[in-house]
């Protein structure tokens, strides 16, 4: 059975508060399914920067079968670059980093070339990338092991791609690239749909956007992937 990695994308959203609300109702949910994390599933949250600290101290305390990731990462190194936040400022907290995303290249103009050293940054600190694509002619960096298809006209517009295509960019993407071992999809995944997904052959599971902000909704798309 392959490995599926569900991963939970909040962009700027929750406050310290609305964080401890949804930890303590996924810990919830998590103790009715405590083979979660441990074997074929690996759930990942990346939370805003601000909300790292207290993610990872409540999920290390209450031994979660969560793991922490980030949203972003600098591609400067410490020292004076005002605003950025830095590979060894997210050690302590994360083993896991998004790259590329379509609003950050869209918002933030980034580019392939930002992307890669981002990619370099990561795997610098020890953090698996996850190299977000928006189409199978996007480049992906050398070394990438995990990319996340995510189409542009399915990001928060509740029409998701069909499984049929997504399989097809995944399988492409893994043929392109030999040292891509793992092929998400990302674009309006929810419980119903999930399954779709990740019973194709070369998808390898799913990175959640909206879905993620609700512990039970989160859950479902746990349960039914």
């Amino acid at each position: 059975m392959k490995k599926l990695f569900i991963i939970a994308n909040w962009k700027a959203n929750k406050t310290e508060e609305e964080t401890l609300i949804w930890l303590n109702e996924i810990k919830e949910l998590l103790a009715e399914k405590p083979s979660y994390g441990e074997g074929d599933k690996e759930i990942v949250v990346c939370p805003p920067f601000t909300l790292l600290p207290i993610l990872s101290k409540f999920i290390k305390s209450n031994q979660l079968p969560i793991r922490v990731g980030s949203q972003d990462i600098s591609i400067f190194g410490q020292g004076a670059y005002t605003g950025e936040v830095t590979a060894a400022m997210l050690h302590d907290f994360v083993s896991f980093c998004i790259i590329g995303h379509s609003e950050r290249r869209k918002n933030f103009n980034e580019t392939d070339e930002i992307v890669s050293k981002k990619v370099e940054m990561a795997k610098g600190a020890g953090f698996l990338p996850i190299v977000c694509v928006q189409s199978e002619e996007t480049p992906v960096p050398e070394g990438s092991a995990i990319v996340a298809y995510e189409p542009i006209f399915a990001i928060g517009t509740g029409q998701p791609d069909t499984p049929e295509d997504a399989e097809k960019v995944a399988k492409n993407i893994k043929v392109k690239y030999p040292f891509v071992q793992h092929v998400l999809y990302g674009g309006s995944v929810n419980g119903e749909d999930v399954k779709s997904f990740t019973q194709m052959p070369s998808v390898d599971g799913v990175l959640v956007g909206g879905a993620s902000l609700i512990a039970a909704k989160f859950m479902q798309i746990i349960e039914n992937s």
